[in-house]
């Protein structure tokens, strides 16, 4: 596509305690190899931090970048303020702890015109700055950590039901009423549920990549994943038919360790054969997923493992009904 065809683009960022990542994560989409119009709409929720100090000096120093408030701090809520304070005909999802590859925009863009996709995405590559961090990326990236998820582990480029963040059109965003204010985790899956069952593309292709930093420690971590599988429930509920086997192994792992453990400790020490094959499976499986990494990081491994698993599992286990209930009146309401 020609440079003088290249459409404009808007770059929305759901943000809240970001003071880490922020700057980086803005020099990365500031710094795109992209010929065309671009800017950068910040949504700022209530951080506790120097986020908003922080943002604020970026729209100083950049005519591109503009913020806009999202009193909620939630993200689905952040996402469509910023949509909305936003004007071009592309619109581009990045976190506040993302690092866009340089040529992330100008490779969407391309992707978009060709397959006549809604909405194209990549590679999740969650990369550490430590050695736990380094664990829980390793863990993020396995088979053995996240299933056969293609924006996590990578594969061909084709047909997706989902992608990590996403680059739309903005006529799809507009027709689809946006995201889902309710679904305050999962609301990525639920729209793109949304886009393909109306007739839409979703594409995934390897040569989007997006780096990732991952929770800075196992409560973090426990949260992310426990609230994750939660509202995949929500969406499961939700949308009929949405469900797979791969959102069923964790809970079915939760359920057969507690089992195991609750037989091991009052009937026979067999039951307790389930738990410790698991903990074998996962050590076997963190040799490879830790490959090249330093000794500290593999050894953390394992522990970032069971925690996703685990958390994941007791999320999706114990998420209410009267939560999907809930999300389904709103959405009548509506």
């Amino acid at each position: 596509m020609p440079d003088q065809q290249l459409p404009a683009v808007s770059v929305i960022m759901p943000v809240l305690n970001e003071e880490r990542h922020l700057r980086t994560s803005v020099r990365h989409i500031l710094e795109q190899e992209y010929a065309g119009e671009l800017e950068v709409v910040i949504a700022l929720g209530p951080s506790t931090d120097r986020t908003d100090e922080i943002a604020a000096e970026l729209v100083a120093e950049d005519s591109r970048v503009h913020t806009v408030p999202n009193p909620t701090g939630r993200t689905p809520a952040a996402l469509n303020a910023a949509i909305k304070a936003s004007r071009h005909p592309i619109v581009v999802r990045v976190d506040g702890h993302g690092m866009l590859s340089p040529d992330y925009i100008a490779t969407a863009v391309r992707l978009l015109d060709e397959t006549g996709a809604q909405n194209v995405g990549g590679i999740m590559h969650a990369e550490g700055e430590n050695d736990w961090e380094r664990a829980v990326a390793a863990a993020m990236t396995s088979r053995i950590g996240v299933g056969n998820a293609a924006f996590h582990t990578g594969g061909q480029a084709g047909p997706a039901e989902t992608v990590y963040l996403g680059v739309f059109r903005r006529e799809v965003l507009e027709r689809q009423g946006g995201y889902n204010e309710e679904f305050i985790r999962a609301q990525d899956w639920e729209l793109n549920f949304r886009i393909r069952e109306a007739g839409g593309l979703i594409w995934f292709s390897p040569e989007l990549k997006v780096s990732y930093r991952p929770r800075p420690n196992v409560r973090a971590l426990a949260k992310q994943y426990k609230n994750y599988g939660r509202w995949r429930h929500v969406v499961a509920r939700y949308h009929q038919g949405s469900i797979n086997l791969r959102y069923l192994a964790a809970p079915a792992a939760v359920c057969a360790i507690a089992a195991g453990v609750v037989v091991g400790a009052t009937v026979s020490p067999w039951g307790l054969v389930v738990p410790a094959g698991y903990l074998a499976a996962i050590t076997a499986g963190s040799v490879p997923a830790g490959k090249g990494l330093p000794a500290g990081a593999r050894v953390r491994i394992p522990l970032a493992l069971a925690t996703m698993h685990m958390s994941w599992g007791y999320g999706f286990l114990t998420s209410p009904r009267s939560l999907a209930r809930k999300v389904i009146a709103s959405r009548r309401t509506a």
